[in-house]
């Protein structure tokens, strides 16, 4: 087993709700369910020549991560910014929205695929959110779990249960 998975470094930013989707974040959430430590590693400026912001950022949070260790299931999600690197700091996900409009392409083979929020997305102003850290000329380092299961609500749902099998017909079985 390797002693670290280092997804990146990704040439563009995986900030907010774009972990969802993002390949980079992907890989690493790979690396931790086979119990590796993993990170994933963007750089917000997807034009950038080098990766002279980012590679040190991603020692450094690689050698701590190698250090201290997660805990169970748990991945960091690290951006960097554009230009000169004022610090890192930690960080939650923070909420982005692409509203701009849906263009239809054709793909290869003549069928047709969509292109979601072309245009730059919106996002809530949070001011401990990893986009604000990004655009305020930090780095962020996200701590994600892999469980994405909303506990609470799966509480409060209990009774569905029951009335969803017997829209079926089913009877419930524990």
């Amino acid at each position: 087993m390797p002693d670290i998975c280092v997804s990146g470094i990704n040439h563009g930013a995986n900030l907010g709700d774009d972990v969802t989707y993002s390949g980079t974040v992907s890989a690493a959430m790979e690396g931790t369910l086979l119990g590796v430590p993993s990170l994933a590693v963007s750089q917000a400026d997807p034009d950038a020549e080098g990766l002279d912001g980012a590679g040190p950022v991603a020692l450094a949070v690689a050698t701590r991560l190698l250090v201290e260790g997660l805990p169970a299931k748990t991945l960091l999600n690290v951006n960097v910014p554009r230009g000169a690197v004022k610090g890192i700091r930690l960080t939650r996900l923070g909420h982005r929205v692409y509203r701009e409009k849906v263009i239809q392409e054709m793909d290869p083979r003549g069928r047709p695929y969509y292109w979601i929020g072309a245009g730059p997305p919106e996002w809530v102003e949070d001011p401990a959110s990893d986009i604000a850290a990004v655009h305020a000329g930090f780095a962020s380092v996200t701590p994600l779990h892999l469980d994405l299961t909303h506990h609470g609500a799966l509480g409060r749902m209990s009774e569905w249960e029951g009335a969803l099998n017997a829209v079926l017909g089913k009877k419930r079985k524990r």
